[in-house]
């Protein structure tokens, strides 16, 4: 968002020059933030090591949600406890189908390459990668385990963009979803408010719909990817009544699992 842009955390300026510094110094000062000011190296390095790092953390949590489902550990508890540490922080501990966009895979994949081509081998950040595609692989085989036969079901999908607030569909968790549920024969239908115009131009044989309560409609299950505002806030009564069995696959964690089961709904969420 751009009111993020005009409020960072800091600015790292990579230069050749002193001049250039203290040009480009002036340039950021009414961003009112810490300046950082490095050699071009060194800032192109800050640049991919601090997006590696957060992939990283969101890779830790989706480990620790696979050991959660192996025991009585709650991930959503988990977090919390250790989201209080101020060494840890709270953020990009929230566990469900990995990270997609354009800045993550993309700048994890060129620090691997970097640092390759200098002769190291970055095996921590190949496992961060591994983790994160294994993780819409998991919750894939989460669906499959729990329908037993998708041929000919219906399956509705809710959110499309790998993050809300965006038409982002870059290395979104939704494509990899929906085209695996596809080969084992289910039928499609999907909602996104954004990015249902890219997502014509990468996906095929979908039904997209108006809102979450058209895709609900007659559908064999529900499978949350994206978690909107609007997702989070919808009538689950009105859903369970449209639903031609409760089915709730939520990727993302948005609702309390005892409570989900007490509206009726077989619900299946990740690390909990």
């Amino acid at each position: 968002a751009i009111e993020d842009f005009m409020k960072p955390d800091r600015v790292v300026i990579g230069v050749t020059s002193e001049k250039a510094a203290e040009k480009m110094k002036e340039l950021y000062k009414p961003l009112n933030a810490p300046i950082i000011v490095t050699s071009i190296w060194s800032a192109e390095v800050i640049k991919h090591a601090s997006n590696s790092f957060l992939a990283m953390k969101i890779s830790f949590i989706n480990a620790v949600a696979r050991l959660c489902d192996l025991s009585k550990a709650d991930v959503k508890e988990v977090a919390e406890g250790m989201g209080y540490d101020r060494r840890i922080g709270k953020h990009f501990l929230h566990a469900g189908i990995g990270y997609g966009g354009s800045c993550f895979p993309k700048d994890a994949m060129a620090f691997i390459h970097i640092a390759k081509k200098k002769g190291y081998d970055f095996r921590l950040l190949e496992e961060v990668e591994k983790i994160n595609k294994d993780q819409r692989k998991y919750f894939i085989k989460k669906i499959e385990d729990s329908l037993w036969n998708l041929k000919g079901k219906t399956i509705g999908v809710l959110g499309l963009a790998f993050k809300p607030e965006t038409d982002d569909m870059r290395e979104a968790p939704a494509i990899d979803i929906i085209n695996a549920l596809q080969a084992e024969g289910a039928k499609i239908k999907a909602f996104d408010p954004a990015a249902t115009e890219m997502a014509k131009t990468i996906l095929k044989d979908v039904e997209y719909c108006s809102d979450q309560y058209e895709v609900a409609n007659g559908a064999d299950a529900l499978v949350i990817v994206t978690e909107w505002k609007q997702f989070r806030e919808m009538d689950l009564d009105k859903i369970k009544a449209l639903l031609k069995y409760p089915n709730i696959f939520d990727g993302r964690n948005l609702f309390e699992p005892k409570e989900m089961k007490e509206k009726g709904f077989n619900y299946v969420c990740i690390g909990r």
